[in-house]
């Protein structure tokens, strides 16, 4: 794990005055990215959120990414990484089209993701708004299908359960 993933992850984190909390539904990704901390030299913890809530908070201190930037190429693949372990969805049923994407509320995070993806030779489709109605502030893109295998290949993934997905296109 790299400070530019967890820079990644963190836009699906709340954010405290000393820490920052990254919430899944999925315990054996919280555990994941708390021994990447841990490998980072921070400490984090792990707890579950509410007595009948399917949903695990991994939190560790500011202190970890102050300052990071993502600059190099190696940076901006483990931020996109980061980010679609966290913000990325996948087509899990084998009964649908295969697709990937990304979502979000904060419209510039997604087109700084989708800049990186481009520049790493990753073909996406073009950010917008799927139903103003349902609500307008939320924004997605998609990964374009001939770019699949370079986007597994590439980004990949480390959540526990995307990257049985990815590898399925590998």
């Amino acid at each position: 794990m790299t400070k530019a993933y967890l820079l990644g992850a963190l836009h699906d984190s709340t954010e405290r005055k000393t820490t920052y909390r990254v919430a899944s539904k999925s315990r054996s990704y919280c555990e994941y990215l708390a021994k990447g901390i841990l490998s980072l030299g921070s400490k984090a913890w792990i707890y579950k959120e509410g007595k009948n809530r399917n949903l695990w908070i991994v939190e560790f201190s500011k202190k970890l990414l102050k300052g990071i930037q993502v600059k190099t190429r190696q940076d901006k693949v483990d931020y996109t990484r980061g980010y679609f372990d966290t913000e990325g969805g996948i087509s899990r049923s084998p009964t649908v089209r295969y697709y990937l994407y990304f979502a979000q509320k904060k419209f510039e995070d997604l087109v700084q993701v989708r800049n990186y993806l481009e520049k790493l030779g990753i073909s996406c489709g073009v950010v917008h708004n799927p139903s103003k109605k349902a609500d307008p502030n939320y924004w997605r893109f998609f990964v374009r299908a001939k770019s699949y295998l370079d986007f597994a290949k590439t980004i990949g993934s480390s959540h526990p359960e995307k990257v049985i997905f990815l590898r399925m296109k590998i």
